[in-house]
């Protein structure tokens, strides 16, 4: 087996002062995104069966396709297929709502990227959307 350089899974893991069952239902709310999530960040978000179509800043369209929503594990997994600004070969990633005492919990992101090289990057996009989504959580 030949040995893999460098560290293409990001985890960005953010306790979010609201409850699970609120964080869940707007991080399972796939097509509002641009309303529950990160507002700003996102300016729209438009459904076509399991493609969700995310309109950024500037007019840039990225293309996720919703691979699962799990109700049972508070978990949804995406995979970005197009219109990412960064030159990936692959993207996915998961959400998942993890309940914590008093009335608090986690929200745990989990990227793998392709190239490696691209990994700090988007690490960086993800820890900022993640502060994003924290603050509009918790507002909401």
């Amino acid at each position: 087996m030949r040995e893999l350089r460098g560290i293409a899974t990001i985890v960005e893991d953010v306790v979010i002062e609201a409850d699970a069952e609120h964080v869940w239902d707007a991080v399972r709310d796939v097509g509002a995104v641009h309303e529950r999530l990160i507002p700003g960040y996102v300016l729209d978000t438009r459904m076509d069966g399991d493609v969700r179509y995310l309109t950024m800043p500037g007019g840039a369209v990225i293309r996720e396709l919703i691979v699962s929503v799990d109700d049972g594990l508070r978990r949804l997994a995406y995979s970005t297929v197009e219109g990412f600004k960064l030159p990936l070969t692959h993207h996915h990633a998961s959400f998942q709502v993890l309940p914590v005492a008093d009335g608090r919990c986690r929200l745990l992101w989990t990227t793998d990227v392709l190239p490696h090289e691209m990994a700090e990057q988007v690490r960086l996009r993800v820890s900022r959307g993640a502060q994003g989504m924290k603050a509009t959580l918790e507002a909401g």
